[in-house]
């Protein structure tokens, strides 16, 4: 793989800063007037998702411009080494292949001179195999009956995607079973979850690669004392206690020795590669839940839809390419708009955990401001991502879209067909999502305020200035194949932002500190320690008040 020369010496990227002097205070009303079949031309359908990307403030030499950065900036062999299995995780030394977790049986899969496409769809069948088992009330529990409730433990990744899973595709879950999903190292988190389950009737899915992971670990073992009481198993009684934890737990991680020591049976352990990242690891044994949730089948029809989108992705030519296209238009935004923020805004009640799921995505992936030689980057990358379903959002956070001072370009997501189709309900919705990105776009004038007869007074508190870019993203509706390619066109999107910015999209080292400070000031919160005092002055006064509470 050739390395990219830095992204400020690109050719491309100072005929861009010249473009966007021109281009940069066009007024998208002027762009459409000046194109009236703009709203055709600048649109792509792919995979059965349509993008309308007409309304961002570019013009066809914006476009070629950002096509020529991409392959300036070798994206074309990134996209290749990534699918090749090479290490292109270089701070790590991995490679970075979720998207092996969702190739057909039979297609060779790469990853260090051995194929492992066999092994990826070994679990695949023995996740099938135990999913069906609970779906069908032959997996019984400690005291016989048959498992009603399904609680996932996990943190991150193990977490958000199993949640933005089951949250999307409810509408084809077995409403039989009871779905919950532990996180937070609060107990609120745990309480709130498990309460009002029968134990005798309650499966935990504990999700963590090394089995290591503090949270995750921590709510484990709170779940293991919460069953053993619940059936009235001694906990002294190492060997009943083993017997009734092996039929309650199970787990999603690499770690047999540390599996088999908390009590859970190797046969009920699903593993995964150092290969897949966390927050690219919805497909793999993390989507157990999932897989339980809405069955085997309807699982795989999720895993073809990131096939096909992994495959567009790959072949596509990037003028064509809609992860490459939305990744180099926000690019656009933060490098040559300044813009901080992105907004994720889907018009389906079902993707309302869409955006949280979106956020680790994007911002553990390209918070990073460091390139893969080890410079400091002298320009912006990842945004912020945020957003609510609409119509909710609307009613929220818009107010500042349409008429605040920051420029947030928005991706709008709808569907032609609602799965719930209330009368009048779901027509009221897409007119909303269209009238929302015409309003942001064109906005309203100060004399279109007049002529709607506004008191002179409130003129100017009413006129929209429009000019603020949007995508549209439709589909027919929410699937399990939709939404695979929903999720894999956000992570090329973010791989294209990265391979950009000459990031590494693949580690996280962002979150590390601060759990090493944890694991120092937890000790020191126990009134009976004298407190390290190589602490800082706030955070040892801080400790000194939690500690008072003892005594208050």
């Amino acid at each position: 793989m050739t390395e990219a020369p830095p992204l400020k010496a690109c050719p491309a990227w100072g005929k861009l800063q010249a473009h966007f002097v021109r281009i940069g205070r066009v007024h998208l009303r002027e762009l459409f007037a000046r194109d009236a079949d703009r709203g055709r031309r600048l649109a792509l359908e792919a995979e059965g998702l349509y993008l309308d990307y007409s309304k961002n403030r570019v013009d066809d030499e914006a476009l070629r411009l950002l096509v020529e950065l991409a392959r300036e900036s070798r994206l074309g062999e990134r996209i290749d080494a990534m699918f090749a299995g090479q290490p292109i995780n270089v701070t790590e030394g991995r490679a970075v292949l979720h998207t092996a977790l969702r190739v057909p049986p039979g297609r060779r899969v790469p990853v260090g001179g051995r194929d492992v496409g066999p092994e990826v769809h070994a679990v695949l069948e023995r996740m099938s195999a135990f999913a069906e088992r609970v779906r069908c009330g032959r997996h019984l529990g400690y005291t016989g009956r048959a498992i009603r409730n399904v609680v996932n433990i996990g943190i991150g990744g193990s977490d958000l995607g199993p949640v933005m899973a089951y949250e999307a595709l409810r509408f084809y879950s077995d409403r039989e079973l009871r779905f919950a999903f532990v996180s937070n190292v609060d107990g609120t988190d745990f309480a709130e979850a498990v309460g009002g389950l029968a134990p005798a009737e309650t499966l935990f899915i504990v999700s963590s690669k090394t089995f290591t992971t503090v949270e995750t670990m921590t709510n484990a073992r709170t779940a293991r004392q919460w069953l053993l009481a619940g059936l009235g198993v001694d906990a002294g009684n190492q060997a009943e206690a083993r017997r009734a934890v092996a039929a309650h737990f199970v787990a999603v991680s690499t770690s047999v020795e540390k599996v088999t020591e908390f009590g859970i049976d190797p046969a009920n352990m699903f593993g995964f590669w150092d290969w897949v990242g966390g927050r690219y690891s919805m497909s793999s044994a993390i989507g157990l839940s999932t897989m339980i949730a809405i069955g085997p089948a309807a699982f795989r029809e999720m895993l073809a839809g990131f096939h096909a989108m992994d495959e567009h992705f790959r072949s596509a030519p990037f003028e064509r390419n809609m992860p490459v296209l939305m990744g180099l238009l926000t690019v656009w935004y933060v490098n040559f708009f300044g813009v901080g923020a992105v907004a994720v805004l889907p018009y389906d009640q079902y993707l309302r955990r869409f955006p949280a799921y979106l956020q680790q995505l994007t911002m553990e992936s390209n918070g990073k401001s460091v390139t893969l030689d080890g410079r400091r980057v002298d320009y912006a990358t990842g945004p912020v991502y945020f957003g609510e379903p609409g119509t909710n959002g609307q009613h929220s956070f818009y107010q500042l879209l349409h008429q605040g001072t920051a420029l947030i370009p928005c991706d709008f997501i709808g569907f032609r067909r609602s799965l719930n189709p209330l009368p009048g309900h779901h027509d009221l919705l897409t007119a909303n999502l269209f009238a929302q990105s015409a309003a942001l776009a064109f906005g309203k004038t100060a004399d279109e305020a007049r002529a709607e007869g506004t008191p002179p007074a409130l003129v100017e508190h009413r006129v929209f200035e429009g000019n603020r870019p949007s995508n549209t993203l439709l589909a027919d509706a929410l699937t399990p194949a939709v939404l695979g390619k929903l999720v894999a066109l956000y992570e090329h999107n973010v791989f294209t932002q990265g391979a950009i910015w000459r990031i590494n999209s693949f580690d996280q080292y962002g979150v590390e500190l601060g759990k090493v400070l944890a694991g120092r000031i937890l000790p020191d919160l126990d009134p009976g320690r004298t407190p390290d005092p190589t602490h800082d002055g706030s955070t040892a006064r801080l400790i000194e008040i939690y500690r008072s509470k003892e005594s208050s």
